[in-house]
């Protein structure tokens, strides 16, 4: 035998003897080199199962498992691995994952190939709030012992679409996140080159038990034996969807069947529908839906701005009457104020006397009537408060039994619960009184509308003397027929003004801004306004009631006008 052919026959015995220490064939003869979806052997044709959910949320369709029955999630090794029964020793893990928000010391398992006949884990991916674990077990280098990798600072448990390309290479593992920037990690225990799987099955979403079990969507899972995925899967735009290999049925919308057929495909949505004001519309709120109750609208957000799909046609708003109070007399005037841990209340101004003016409670859904306070012709109320004090103070218009002339400020009394008397005020056919605050200090100004036939008089504005508890006069101002105050501020100023309607002779009068300065109110401004409705009031009083309602409107139209 010639010296070449001895070494040819040398050489092809060393082959055979490593060819058969490795299990009688290499691994790239086991798997030809294709993508194995692992998903797919898990569901069936239909996506119809115990146990499986189809669910489609921002925009793509995923499997939810139940923890019912995790051993019905899995199949044999053999499956895949027909030829021989070597796991490759350098392949791509692909997996598109949504993950819910989850607690910190949870882990969960995304896939794990465990011996059938005992407990061993083969080899597994996990995930926690912040880490990704890949773990494999290796009996020759590790000493029977798992060897875990782990890839820190992976954020996945956002409620967002994720696509991961775990890559392994002997002692080299990296991992890709949505075709970013890779993260590599070396460790000392490379992948076995023999890490045989027989008599072992793979598992989807559990380790064949219920801790640590999927419990997010799972859309892709996918083997890929000899090659790093990451240059197959990053060539499109939505790189936290892309596809290796998905199960059919979540490849494609769904269509819209004729008639009244039914989804060749049946899914579930992941819809949520918020009420209230607008909601922010952002990519992770994608696919989501808005009512507004106010506006009977229906709307969907593309992840951009809120798209309407239903919505009313808009159409003027009408007050419908709710509730006829029955007030005492005549009602010139309501005031509306809530008591704190007591009630809303309301406090009706009525003119005749007896038997005067009533507050009202809201109680099951409506008022009723709560006290009856004596007033003469009121004109109005007025809610205020100075510290924990509550007063409600009453203009009264005409004087009382005994002639005199008081308009009344009344208290809360928190034991009997009821307003009594506080302070009685001399005033003058009062309209109104406004309650303010200057510099911490509380004023309050009433609106002298005549004293006997004379307009033209002082009305007067008190200040809260704290020390004595009672309201004491500040300063008085000259009016003409005072009608009503009102106080606003501007900026770091402060503003009265009061509503003058006559001087005795006319109604063309002006009607004063004062300005608070140097502890009192001046002048500001002074602003001429004839009045249209006092001139019709006028002009009521050479008719009768009947016989005004009874006028052309064309003639009431040129009396207007006129005015």
């Amino acid at each position: 035998m010639s010296a070449v052919l001895l070494v040819w026959v040398v050489l092809l015995h060393l082959g055979i003897d490593q060819s058969l220490a490795r299990g009688g064939k290499s691994w790239e003869h086991c798997t030809d080199l294709r993508p194995l979806d692992i998903l797919s052997e898990v569901v069936p044709m239909n996506g119809m199962k115990s146990g499986i959910r189809m669910i489609q949320v921002q925009g793509a369709r995923g499997f939810q498992f139940s923890t019912i029955h995790p051993r019905f999630l899995s199949f044999p090794a053999a499956r895949f691995f027909i030829y021989c029964d070597i796991f490759p020793e350098e392949f791509s893990i692909v997996s598109t994952l949504k993950i819910f928000h989850m607690q910190s010391k949870r882990n969960e398992y995304i896939f794990t190939i465990l011996e059938e006949n005992s407990d061993t884990l083969l080899l597994g991916l996990r995930y926690s709030r912040n880490k990704l674990h890949f773990i494999f077990w290796s009996k020759e280098l590790s000493n029977g012992w798992q060897t875990r990798v782990t890839f820190r600072d992976v954020f996945l448990a956002d409620n967002q679409w994720h696509t991961l390309v775990l890559a392994v290479s002997k002692g080299s593992f990296s991992l890709t996140v949505d075709c970013s920037i890779p993260t590599d990690v070396i460790v000392d225990s490379p992948f076995p080159a023999s890490l045989t799987v027989t008599g072992s099955r793979f598992y989807v979403g559990s380790r064949r038990r219920i801790k640590g079990f999927f419990t997010g969507l799972l859309r892709q899972l996918v083997l890929l034996p000899g090659s790093d995925a990451t240059s197959w899967m990053c060539t499109g735009m939505n790189f936290n969807l892309a596809v290796l290999s998905i199960p059919k049925i979540l490849q494609d919308l769904p269509v819209k069947p004729v008639g009244n057929g039914l989804l060749k495909y049946p899914y579930e949505a992941d819809m949520k529908v918020t009420l209230g004001s607008r909601p922010p519309c952002t990519k992770s709120e994608s696919g989501q839906f808005w009512f507004n109750a106010a506006q009977k609208g229906l709307y969907l957000c593309n992840g951009n701005e809120w798209v309407s799909l239903l919505e009313a046609k808009e159409r003027l708003d009408y007050l419908e009457e709710y509730q006829s109070l029955v007030t005492n007399s005549e009602t010139m005037g309501i005031e509306i104020f809530i008591i704190p841990k007591v009630g809303l209340f309301a406090a009706t101004a009525n003119r005749y006397t007896p038997p005067g003016s009533a507050i009202y409670k809201w109680t099951d859904e409506k008022f009723v009537a709560y006290q009856n306070i004596p007033t003469y012709q009121a004109q109005s109320w007025k809610y205020f408060t100075i510290g924990k004090k509550i007063f409600l103070a009453v203009a009264n218009f005409e004087q009382n039994e005994r002639g005199q002339e008081f308009s009344v400020i009344y208290k809360w009394n928190y034991r009997k619960e009821k307003f009594t008397v506080y302070q009685r005020i001399t005033t003058h056919s009062a309209r109104d009184w406004e309650a303010f605050v200057i510099d911490g200090e509380a004023f309050l100004a009433v609106a002298n509308h005549r004293k006997g036939d004379n307009h033209n008089i002082d009305s007067v504005i008190y200040r809260w003397n704290s020390r004595i508890g009672i309201f004491e006069a500040n300063q008085t101002i000259p009016t003409s027929g005072a009608y009503d105050w009102e106080f606003f501020t501007i900026g770091p100023y402060s503003f009265l003004v009061v509503a003058n309607t006559f001087n005795g002779t006319s109604t063309k009068i002006y009607s004063h801004i004062y300005i608070w300065l140097s502890g009192a109110f001046q002048l500001f401004q002074s602003i001429l306004k004839r009045k249209k409705l006092e001139k019709l009031n006028c002009l009521r009083k050479f008719f009768s009631v009947s016989s005004w309602r009874r006028m052309n409107p064309e003639i009431l139209f040129k009396f207007q006008f006129l005015l």
